[in-house]
């Protein structure tokens, strides 16, 4: 399984290029899975769905299974956030795993920066980011590919020729 990150600041366009990224990776036959890192306590289910009165009453966790998915919550009450490797881990069946966030971690990022958002980038103090996805046309000091943010083709393409993936 390899992995790769998409990074930039909140309203950057990360969750749109894996949106539209996604697609044209399956169709090139691969098995896609994603990750995203959530500052909040990020939740799939509430009152009336499955598993939510079990771990209100004090499951660690549910999960619900059928023909055409399955859903696994668990709640862990005790010690800091897990890792992108404890994450990971729990992850099986995918060709590559594309993550949104976790950006402090050192796997292989391409970060979405758009300077008209007036946010610093992230490569310069980070070299886990191979390439920046970005609607300008150049970035000054720019030491690593740039790749046109509407381009899904080349994104896809660069992701999938990058060292290490097979």
């Amino acid at each position: 399984m390899k992995v790769f990150g998409i990074v930039g600041p909140s309203g950057s366009g990360k969750t749109t290029l894996l949106k539209r990224l996604i697609p044209q990776l399956v169709h090139q036959g691969l098995r896609v899975a994603t990750v995203k890192h959530s500052h909040h306590g990020a939740s799939v289910d509430g009152p009336g769905d499955p598993g939510f009165e079990a771990r209100q009453a004090g499951a660690t966790g549910s999960l619900v299974a059928g023909t055409q998915r399955w859903i696994r919550v668990c709640r862990e009450t005790v010690g800091d956030e897990p890792s992108l490797d404890d994450v990971l881990a729990r992850l099986s069946g995918a060709d590559l795993v594309l993550i949104e966030g976790f950006k402090r971690y050192p796997h292989a990022k391409i970060e979405v920066h758009r300077p008209s958002h007036g946010r610093d980038p992230i490569w310069p103090m980070d070299a886990s980011v191979v390439a920046v996805a970005s609607d300008a046309s150049s970035l000054p000091g720019l030491d690593r590919p740039l790749l046109a943010l509407d381009d899904i083709g080349a994104i896809a393409s660069f992701l999938t020729s990058h060292p290490g993936f097979i």
